[in-house]
């Protein structure tokens, strides 16, 4: 087996999507209020029928980015409507590594990291 993607259902896909889409760059894949990326694994954002207003359990799942300047990242994620969760942080246990967390515009949970070594 071999892990290779994630679906998000929003009840509004069109504004998640142009969100990632300022973070990830053009869609690979876009129809209607359906958008894919392939970045090493899937991400796609659609419809849910089941799926009303924001997360409210945002911290069961959360996407990770990696970026060579968290800092730098952070704010210009914050400037498309990002809510912050945590500021830029070495955790302890890991002095070598940067990590930030972010709410999207759906309330999922948003993380990013420079590369682990």
């Amino acid at each position: 087996m071999r892990f290779s993607g994630v679906m998000i259902g929003s009840e509004n896909p069109k504004a998640l999507g142009e969100f990632y889409a300022k973070i990830l760059g053009e869609p690979g894949f876009q129809e209607g209020e359906w958008y894919g990326w392939d970045t090493g694994a899937q991400i796609m954002i659609g419809a849910h029928s089941e799926i009303h207003g924001k997360n409210t359990l945002p911290q069961r799942i959360m996407l990770t980015v990696e970026v060579d300047d968290v800092q730098a990242s952070f704010d210009e994620i914050v400037s498309f409507g990002a809510t912050v969760v945590a500021e830029p942080y070495k955790p302890e246990e890991d002095r070598s590594n940067w990590l930030a967390t972010l709410e999207d515009v759906d309330g999922n949970y948003l993380q990013l990291a420079t590369p682990w070594e």
